[in-house]
């Protein structure tokens, strides 16, 4: 039986969490770029009573996308996005967080804004640390807005060399990702459907932990020490927001990003966080 189908990229904490919480009358196709991640996840769902399958992609290659794709709408209609996917500043290169965290996000609002069904809408996840650099300016926004796919790692400020580290690299990245949502929810738009993104925190996820262990481990233990609510956050809590985007209560917000990071931005700019 064809149903409504939610593709859910990234087979983690936070992508399983906000499809238990909207995916129960959908065929959730799970994709991950490590297959068995893939498989395990949509069995823990299949165990309890989900509609999952699962198949493996590449998010920084747009024909393992377009095949991905494909696949879902073997089962129906694309009616919900959920990219939880990524790499972290000390997971990855500049090179790998460029071309999965913003090209990769990037492509895939892009072709995903393409089939979308009448009234869908999808969420991806951004981070804070978009919010640390300071502004680029309108100009340099609308690049990252609207640059075509193909052509946005060849911006100069994005080169190589304009970049310093891995975690500018994410931080780039991310402020990418919400400028895209922006710019894309306009195409939604014409489909009358919505795309909005979710800016978490610390998460505890397997990726946060990566980094709690990382080189700037003390960086982020210190970050949710002195943040307003003096802890990290969960999965549930990131799906809690994802809920309202993706549901009919969410109908009016689109082209939109949501902070959820237990007010330690807030802490950085006008708190004991602050530089």
């Amino acid at each position: 039986m064809r149903k409504d189908v939610m593709i859910v990229i990234g087979a983690g904490q936070i992508g399983m969490a906000i499809a238990r919480r909207v995916g129960f009358d959908k065929k959730v196709v799970i994709g991950d770029k490590n297959f068995e991640n893939a498989k395990a996840i949509a069995q823990i769902m299949q165990s309890a009573g989900f509609d999952a399958v699962f198949s493996q992609v590449d998010l920084s290659c747009r024909e393992s996308i377009l095949s991905f794709i494909k696949f879902a709408e073997n089962f129906g209609e694309i009616s919900t996005l959920v990219n939880a996917a990524g790499v972290s500043p000390s997971q990855a290169s500049i090179e790998t967080i460029l071309k999965v965290d913003l090209y990769g996000t990037a492509v895939l609002l892009e072709e995903v804004g393409k089939v979308i069904k009448q009234g869908g809408s999808g969420v991806t996840i951004s981070s804070q640390s978009g919010y640390r650099m300071p502004a680029l300016g309108a100009e340099k926004d609308a690049m990252l807005a609207l640059t075509a796919t193909e052509d946005l790692l060849d911006l100069d400020m994005l080169k190589p060399e304009a970049i310093r580290d891995t975690l500018h690299a994410y931080q780039m990245a991310k402020r990418c990702n919400v400028k895209r949502v922006m710019a894309e929810a306009v195409k939604w738009g014409e489909r009358g459907a919505r795309i909005n993104s979710i800016s978490p925190g610390i998460i505890v996820t397997p990726l946060a932990l990566d980094e709690f262990n990382g080189p700037r481990g003390d960086f982020y233990k210190n970050m949710f020490a002195k943040c307003p609510a003096h802890r990290p956050g969960t999965a549930d809590e990131v799906a809690n927001v994802a809920q309202l985007l993706l549901g009919p209560q969410g109908a009016f917000i689109t082209g939109s990003d949501i902070l959820i990071d237990g007010g330690a931005t807030a802490s950085y700019f006008y708190g004991p966080l602050k530089p």
